[in-house]
């Protein structure tokens, strides 16, 4: 009888389960001092304050909607969508721990989405955004779009996470599989 043994390589590595809500803790914490910043230090409609001239300015405003303004006016209610998505995220990988990519992947967009709920619920004036890059307007100009976004650190968690979880999705699939025949 011939006996299998395991090859470790075949063993998925996972995160400790609790290292998401760790990580989003820290995200959001991240998000919410900044905003408290930013809300303490500038003005609203007030002119950009250069930090890298031509690449990053800060710039207060406030967004009742979603990206690019989209959905105006309904900030209560993508408030509480963004939270159940934040929390539906943390929940997934508790309940399914994965790779560590994904899991750092998954956590930054619950990050951000938590973190702009919580400024859905606390800001009647909506989310707070700061961070003002003007080089990226060169890009949306460019397909008539006009300036590229005021956004913040949950803008970019989310942003990010999601374009890094995509792309890492094609590539794993490009990936031959271990014992795969070539």
């Amino acid at each position: 009888m011939l006996r299998v043994v395991p090859d470790l390589g075949d063993r998925v590595r996972r995160l400790p389960v609790w290292l998401p809500a760790l990580l989003v803790a820290l995200l959001v914490g991240a998000d919410q001092a900044l905003k408290a910043w930013a809300l303490a230090n500038l003005t609203y409609g007030a002119p950009p304050v250069p930090v890298i001239p031509g690449v990053l300015d800060w710039t207060l405003t406030f967004n009742t909607g979603a990206a690019w303004s989209l959905f105006s006016g309904s900030t209560v209610p993508l408030a509480v969508g963004r939270l159940l998505v934040g929390l539906g995220l943390l929940v997934y990988l508790w309940r399914r721990p994965q790779p560590p990519l994904p899991t750092v992947l998954l956590s930054m967009i619950a990050a951000g989405a938590i973190g702009n709920a919580i400024d859905g619920f606390t800001q009647t004036r909506g989310v707070t955004d700061m961070i003002h890059a003007p080089f990226l307007s060169f890009f949306t100009r460019l397909v008539g779009q006009g300036d590229f976004p005021i956004f913040n650190l949950a803008d970019m968690c989310v942003v990010l996470g999601t374009i890094a979880l995509v792309v890492s999705s094609f590539l794993a699939e490009r990936r031959p599989k271990a014992g795969a025949l070539e």
